[in-house]
């Protein structure tokens, strides 16, 4: 597998030829003519849910952390540390490592779209940090000192590392498997942390952030799921059983890392998140996105805390608990129908 030319005028590829991986672009954005619509349609959604994060107020949130107990401020940190590495992981990810190998136009559109957002979430924590400490050095260079931490972003990077040193056909599916991942489970636990202390009424600026981070996550993980389900359409012989089963332990090596990571940093002391509904939150994750890409289950649990859900949506009586100018610009809606 190589990289698309940048420009390549002697290209006579027709739209109806265009593939997510392994075209011939000519280069030219021409998106009044497009195969995947289902991308079109969600670069839209995107712009509609612009946002800026200095418009979130985060200055209850000063108060509220020092009045955190030791351990919801040790799970609030952790989990803060590790959103940061993530973010930057795919906006450098996004545009390095990715898009290079990416043929068709609009789903170009969508991934620099998604690495802009990727890279506004950076500013967010940056926010959230600013609003807590006054050192920030203690949460960005926590990775260097919790070797828990170190060890979980050394094994979240390495799928992307494989596929920057080794650019096969199967390491760039791999990697979007990877992204679906880390999208939908890495950080929708991490996102649970902080909503399970907004639950109690603490941080809630810092819920409000993440609840506009997480509205930008969901698009990106229905276009890596939707990137998947063409390409396997396309690249039918890329789908082996032995592939399969790749991907099937990939999955349960994020649950064991990610059910690992959050009874670390929770230590049994956060109310309302216990060691066993950790673990079958994140087994839920993992098979409700299996199943989103025409897999098989592997754990048939229940959602053992659907409250958290409440907490993500926009235009929701029921989640209209914070206040802020910032709610005016939720005017994108998402119906996963389109998709």
């Amino acid at each position: 597998m190589v990289r698309k030319e940048i420009y390549n005028p002697d290209s006579n590829e027709d739209v109806n030829q265009r593939q997510i991986f392994g075209g011939n672009p000519t280069g030219i954005f021409e998106l009044n003519n497009i195969k995947y619509q289902w991308a079109y349609n969600l670069w839209e959604v995107m712009l509609n849910n612009t946002w800026f994060p200095k418009e979130v107020d985060m200055s209850p949130d000063a108060r509220d952390y020092r009045n955190l107990t030791d351990a919801e401020k040790l799970a609030y940190d952790k989990a803060l540390s590790q959103l940061i590495f993530m973010d930057s992981l795919q906006t450098n990810n996004l545009i390095d490592n990715v898009n290079p190998f990416i043929t068709a136009p609009e789903i170009n559109l969508v991934l620099v779209r998604q690495a802009f957002e990727e890279a506004l979430h950076s500013q967010s924590y940056a926010v959230m940090v600013d609003s807590i400490s006054t050192n920030s050095e203690e949460i960005y260079d926590l990775w260097r000192r919790d070797m828990m931490l170190k060890n979980k972003n050394d094994s979240i990077a390495r799928v992307y590392q494989e596929l920057a040193k080794n650019p096969t056909d199967e390491n760039i599916v791999k990697a979007m498997f990877a992204n679906q991942i880390l999208e939908g489970i890495y950080f929708y636990s991490g996102f649970t942390y902080i909503y399970t202390l907004a639950r109690s009424g603490k941080m809630l600026g810092s819920a409000q952030m993440i609840r506009f981070i997480q509205r930008d996550e969901v698009t990106h993980l229905i276009l890596f799921q939707n990137m998947i389900k063409s390409t396997r359409r396309e690249h039918p012989e890329i789908f082996t059983k032995e592939f399969i089963e790749d991907v099937y332990q990939m999955f349960r090596d994020a649950v064991d890392l990610e059910v690992e990571w959050g009874k670390y940093i929770t230590q049994g002391q956060i109310l309302g998140l216990t060691d066993g509904i950790i673990e079958q939150y994140i087994k839920y994750l993992a098979d409700d996105r299996l199943v989103a890409v025409g897999l098989e289950k592997l754990y048939n649990v229940d959602h053992p805390i659907s409250w958290v859900d409440s907490f993500s949506k926009f235009n929701d009586q029921k989640t209209n608990f914070f206040e802020g100018n910032v709610t005016n610009y939720s005017k994108g809606s998402l119906n996963f129908d389109d998709f």
